[in-house]
């Protein structure tokens, strides 16, 4: 739990100022920071940078910053065969975690605004809810 508040402090004092303006961007961060912590650092790691050749980094990931549906889509419904990120192929199944819309959406508001990813929009439980395995 504390790693959980030192997380969501660490975040909130190098968020850009953008989430910052937006309420609720901030409130869907700090959500998707302990979904993160119960279900994706084990594999992807606290800074995000993951397992070399076993576990793709989310941090300055080509993939999750330019496949915005096929990310979400990865995080709801599991994710099996090749893909290549950053130019490195990983082959890892990702099993599906059984997250709520809201909270895929929530951790992707996370992951896409943490380390030294920036995203400029914001991810909703309705874009979420439109993906189809």
């Amino acid at each position: 739990m504390l790693l959980v508040f030192i997380s969501i402090i660490s975040l909130l004092s190098c968020n850009d100022s953008k989430s910052q303006k937006n309420p609720e961007l901030s409130k869907s961060i700090e959500r998707g920071a302990i979904v993160y912590e119960d279900f994706c650092m084990q594999c992807h790691l606290p800074d995000g940078k993951g397992v070399p050749k076993a576990f793709p980094p989310l941090d300055n990931a080509d993939f999750l910053m330019t496949k915005r549906k096929e990310s979400i889509k990865a995080i709801k419904y599991g994710l099996s065969g090749e893909i290549v990120v950053n130019g490195e192929t990983y082959n890892t199944a990702m099993a599906p975690l059984g997250l709520t819309d809201e909270e895929v959406a929530d951790v992707m508001n996370y992951i896409t605004n943490s380390w030294s990813n920036k995203n400029n929009k914001m991810i909703t439980i309705e874009e979420v809810s439109k993906i189809q395995p």
